[in-house]
């Protein structure tokens, strides 16, 4: 477990949720957000997060869709432990799993779902700086491929559910291998910093078994102002919704 000298408690939905997180480690924002808002989850429905971290990203989804059954999937022990805590300190329900998503667990290989999210590791091996967090680094750093990643989605997936992941847009040719000829109705939300500006991160959602052609959309833009303002938040009015207000995310006709 953390101490509780090294978590600060962060504010999410404008407040809505307090969830503790490692000042030093891995610490999850508005990725984490915008991936929950673009699960097209309802009530009632099951919902895998691979990789949940501290759990930000099912809370985020528990706190605008109700009565949803989630499970959480971590590899890394003290992170489920605090995924749970904040379930628990927030009064809501998400099921947490220790194990590998490569080496998935028995009980979960057993089990499928309506929904499967994710927010994988964006750096690939020796890129970069290595993080002096130990568990950061393993947050962050491609460990499991990724085309691993989707395919234990989809291996988990009801017929005709739908997975959804927030990714760096390098990284969206790998994703459209992973899911070719395993997943269609493939669409794809590019996020922008700016007007202007390239897109740093894509939102991937397919369904498992179709046949629908890809849809590329137009791009969610997160700042209103043209340029970094520092006594200003500057979200645009979708990106505010979103992250401020928990709107749903909607990237679906």
């Amino acid at each position: 477990m953390f101490a509780p000298a090294e978590l600060s408690e962060d504010g999410f939905l404008g407040g809505r949720l307090r969830i503790a997180q490692p000042k030093a480690g891995y610490r999850a924002a508005m990725d984490a957000v915008f991936l929950a808002a673009a699960c097209d989850a309802s009530a009632g429905q099951s919902v895998l997060e691979l990789g949940c971290g501290a759990g930000v990203a099912s809370l985020c989804l528990g706190a605008r869709v109700a009565r949803l059954r989630q499970t959480g999937l971590e590899v890394q022990p003290r992170y489920a432990a605090l995924a749970r805590a904040n379930a628990q300190s927030n009064a809501m329900t998400l099921e947490v799993i220790e194990g590998d998503l490569a080496e998935m667990p028995a009980d979960l290989r057993a089990r499928s779902f309506d929904h499967i999210i994710a927010n994988p590791p964006y750096f690939v091996p020796q890129s970069g700086t290595p993080a002096t967090d130990r568990e950061r680094e393993h947050a962050l750093r491609e460990v499991t491929p990724l085309a691993l990643w989707l395919d234990a989605g989809l291996r988990r997936l009801h017929p005709d559910g739908m997975v959804t992941l927030i990714q760096q847009a390098d990284r969206l040719g790998d994703i459209l291998i992973g899911l070719q000829g395993r997943a269609g109705a493939i669409t794809v939300l590019p996020i922008a910093p700016r007007v202007g500006r390239p897109a740093r991160r894509v939102i991937v959602q397919a369904r498992k078994g179709a046949r629908a052609p890809l849809e590329l959309l137009a791009p969610l833009i997160v700042h209103g102002a043209p340029q970094h303002t520092r006594d200003a938040e500057d979200f645009s009015e979708i990106a505010h919704a979103i992250l401020r207000d928990g709107q749903k995310l909607l990237i679906r006709r």
